[in-house]
């Protein structure tokens, strides 16, 4: 997750300390605020909670492959607050509570009440179509750090043809709105598509008129139903971000506070770098100790965020649903955490001398760390790979021709359109 309001703007937002290091000056709510880590290799990890596989809609993009239909074999409430109870003592950062989609599960308020009891960090991920004016007010009460609401596009006929259901845009966004209302801290979380991609600046727009404080987009994972979905190229990528500062310093430069943040590529970091670099910003040298710190992929899936499915799997991240490391029901999160008898797992938290082609080469390793080990792994067979994704050129991140053409010989050259 590349905080992009806090590196190019700096701006900054309660989870700057566990993001970045650095303790933050500005008030802010103690439920919402995160710890200041020690370093990004020893943080804790961020638990990514699929609570139920059921959900009411039905994305073209799902990484869980979810349907409006029950599932056996689901985790209980007495099995949940077992592993509330390990996380708690974990002191995992934060737990965020997902799906399919989470507020279909009958029990979800007495968890979080159970887990906020505990002095969890909570937040929710959600499709924001069942978020009434009183759920919107129990989650205040129940001082949830964070509501995230899923959207596709600006334009409803476009959203709803994702979400796999007419309406479902007017009901997403009568959902945020009763947040706001609440007075709920609640954002929206964006995939970026070749539909997204092509109105950015609609959705910039409608950020803004909407009073929205917080954007996340995501670039896209090829897993679950979301392998092949209207990904965009190298190209598109790198517009999409060069749309994607310049609207977010406009906003930062008017005062708006408006909070944008890009995910699942880590090349973002760097990219902003050069960007800001070539700019001559005075802060661009500051940015990239930040981005050092944090060591994108580095200390991400695998060390600074891990997943728990609907039946208790434990993952390095959401999109791995189809590697398990361990279940909950037969070991507690931490012990399966801190496990590095699994190769994979071992890997993830020591990737550095692992990884192949162009990641393996590129001289902005201690910013991105490799990217999506993930996406590697989908795209190629290798978790070790190049990430594929990676939209720098071979001149931005230091490959000579002859470098290049020897990845080519060795079929180490992967890139997801060329």
């Amino acid at each position: 997750m590349i905080d992009i309001s806090v590196l190019y703007c700096g701006y900054e937002s309660p989870s700057t300390p566990h993001r970045y290091g650095r303790a933050i000056g500005r008030d802010v709510p103690c439920h919402q605020r995160m710890e200041v880590a020690t370093s990004a290799m020893d943080r804790r990890p961020i638990v990514v909670w699929n609570i139920t596989r059921t959900c009411n809609l039905k994305c073209v993009h799902c990484y869980s492959d979810s349907e409006a239909k029950s599932y056996e074999g689901e985790l209980s409430g007495q099995e949940v607050r077992r592993v509330l109870d390990d996380l708690a003592a974990f002191k995992v950062p934060a737990v965020l509570f997902s799906g399919g989609e989470p507020l279909i599960r009958p029990d979800l308020f007495e968890l979080i009440e159970y887990a906020r009891g505990k002095g969890l960090h909570v937040v929710l991920s959600t499709n924001g179509t069942l978020i009434t004016p009183e759920i919107a007010s129990r989650l205040v009460d129940l001082k949830l750090a964070y509501v995230g609401i899923s959207l596709d596009s600006a334009t409803p006929a476009v959203h709803d043809k994702f979400r796999g259901t007419p309406g479902a845009f007017e009901r997403t966004m009568r959902g945020f709105r009763n947040c706001v209302e609440a007075g709920q801290k609640v954002g929206l979380r964006l995939t970026l598509s070749r539909p997204t991609f092509e109105n950015l600046d609609g959705v910039f727009d409608f950020i803004e008129a909407e009073k929205i404080n917080r954007a996340c987009f995501y670039h896209l994972v090829p897993t679950g139903r979301g392998k092949g979905v209207l990904d965009l190229s190298r190209a598109e990528s790198r517009q999409a971000m060069d749309t994607i500062l310049r609207r977010t310093r406009d906003f930062h430069e008017r005062g708006l506070g408006i909070e944008i943040l890009t995910v699942d590529n880590h090349c973002d970091g760097p990219y902003m770098f050069l960007k800001m670099k070539a700019a001559g910003d005075q802060r661009a040298y500051d940015v990239r100790d930040m981005l050092v710190w944090n060591g994108g992929g580095l200390y991400s899936s695998g060390v600074g965020i891990g997943c728990i499915d609907f039946y208790g799997k434990v993952h390095p991240n959401q999109f791995w649903m189809h590697y398990s490391l361990g279940n909950v029901r037969d070991r507690p999160f931490s012990e399966i955490w801190q496990d590095t008898s699994d190769d994979l797992m071992a890997g993830l938290k020591d990737r550095l001398s692992r990884l192949k082609g162009r990641c393996g080469l590129c001289k902005y390793q201690s910013l991105c760390g490799g990217a999506l080990r993930v996406r590697a792994q989908l795209m190629t067979g290798d978790p070790w790979a190049a990430d594929p994704a990676c939209y720098l050129t071979d001149e931005e991140i230091g490959l000579r021709p002859e470098q290049v053409a020897e990845l080519k010989a060795k079929g180490e050259y992967h890139l997801a359109d060329g």
